[in-house]
C-alpha cells in the first residue's frame, strides 16, 4: 500500500514510501563512515536514547485515543510524566558515574555536578502528584480508567528507575528495555498485517502459519546479526554465540570503519524510520487507518 506523500512532509519521505527503505539505510551507512569512530559511538548513544524516551511518548497518545477528551493542562501532565520517567534516570546516569555504559565506556557526557539530578528529580516527583491527583480527579468525573496508559508509564518508570538508579545493573537495565522497547512493535507490525486482510479466513491462515514464521525470522535475524557482532568486533559472547568463534575478528580501524557502520544499520535504520512513519496526527497516514480500523482523516 503507497502511501500519498504532501509536500509539506520531511524530505525523507519525498521519495515516496517506498524509496524511505532505501534512503534511510543510505544515509545511516554514508553518516557512520564519516563520523567513525571519533563521533560515532555518542552520536548513536543519544540517537538511541532520543528514539527510546519518544517511543513511550509515542505509545502513550496511542492509549489515549480511546478516553474522554481531557483539559490542554491534563495532556501536559502525560506528556510531562511520560518524558521525565525516562529522562529523570538518564540525568542521573549523567551526573552519577555508572557502572556500565549504553554502548561503550564514555559514550555518554559526565558531568561534574550532581546537582541536574536532583533538581529534575524534585520536579518529577512534583509530576507523580499531579499525574495522580488527575486520575483520580478524572475517575471521578467520568468513571473512566485508563487501564494500558497507566500500565504503560508504570512499566516504563520501573524499567528504568530500577536498572540505572536503584541497582546500577547492566542487565537489569538492558532486559527490561529491550523486552519493552522490542515486543510493543512487533506487536504493531502484527496486528497492522493481520488488520489489512481481516477475513476469517485470512485472520485463521494468519494465526497457523504467519505468527511463528514472523516471530521465528525475527528469532533469527536478532541471533545472526548478535553473531557478527560478537565474532568480529566485540568477542565477549562466546559461550552464548558460540558460532561467532569461527569467524574472524576484525582489529584494523580502516576495515572496522567499514563493517561497524554496516552491522549498525538495522538498528539505525530503526532509529530514522521511526521519526517519520507512526504519525497519528499527520493527515493521511494509511497505517493508522488499518491498525485501528478508523477512517483517515
Amino acid at each position: 500500500m503507497r502511501r500519498q506523500v504532501s509536500p509539506q512532509q520531511p524530505w525523507l519521505l519525498s521519495a515516496g514510501f517506498d524509496g524511505v527503505f532505501i534512503l534511510a539505510p543510505a544515509a545511516a551507512v554514508t553518516a557512520a563512515v564519516l563520523i567513525f569512530p571519533l563521533l560515532f559511538w555518542r552520536v548513536l548513544a543519544y540517537l538511541a536514547v532520543f528514539h527510546f524516551v519518544r517511543q513511550q511518548y509515542g505509545f502513550m497518545m496511542m492509549y489515549k485515543r480511546a478516553e474522554p477528551r481531557l483539559g490542554a493542562w491534563q495532556h501536559r501532565i502525560d506528556q510531562t510524566v511520560i518524558y521525565l520517567a525516562p529522562l529523570y534516570p538518564l540525568i542521573y546516569w549523567h551526573s552519577h558515574a555508572r557502572e556500565f555504559s549504553w554502548f561503550i565506556a564514555g559514550d555518554f557526557f559526565q558531568m561534574a555536578a550532581t546537582w541536574p539530578s536532583t533538581v529534575v528529580g524534585t520536579v518529577y516527583v512534583a509530576a507523580i502528584v499531579a499525574y495522580l491527583a488527575k486520575e483520580i480527579l478524572l475517575y471521578q468525573r467520568t468513571r473512566y480508567f485508563n487501564l494500558p496508559r497507566n500500565g504503560l508509564l508504570l512499566g516504563t518508570a520501573l524499567s528504568w528507575y530500577v536498572g540505572i538508579v536503584a541497582f546500577d545493573n547492566d542487565l537489569a537495565f538492558t532486559a527490561t528495555n529491550v523486552i519493552a522497547h522490542g515486543i510493543p512493535y512487533m506487536a504493531l507490525i502484527w496486528l497492522y498485517r493481520r488488520n489489512a486482510d481481516a477475513t476469517p479466513e485470512s485472520t485463521r491462515r494468519w494465526t497457523a502459519w504467519f505468527t511463528p514464521m514472523f516471530l521465528g525470522s525475527i528469532g533469527v535475524l536478532a541471533y545472526c546479526e548478535e553473531t557478527l557482532w560478537d565474532g568480529m568486533v566485540w568477542r565477549d559472547h562466546a559461550a552464548v554465540l558460540p558460532w561467532s568463534s569461527v569467524l574472524p575478528q576484525v582489529t584494523d580501524m580502516t576495515w572496522l570503519a567499514l563493517l561497524v557502520p554496516l552491522l549498525v544499520v538495522p538498528q539505525a535504520t530503526h532509529y530514522i524510520l521511526d521519526a517519520y512513519i507512526w504519525r497519528l496526527r499527520e493527515p493521511g497516514t494509511v497505517w493508522k487507518e488499518v491498525l485501528f480500523k478508523t477512517k483517515v482523516e
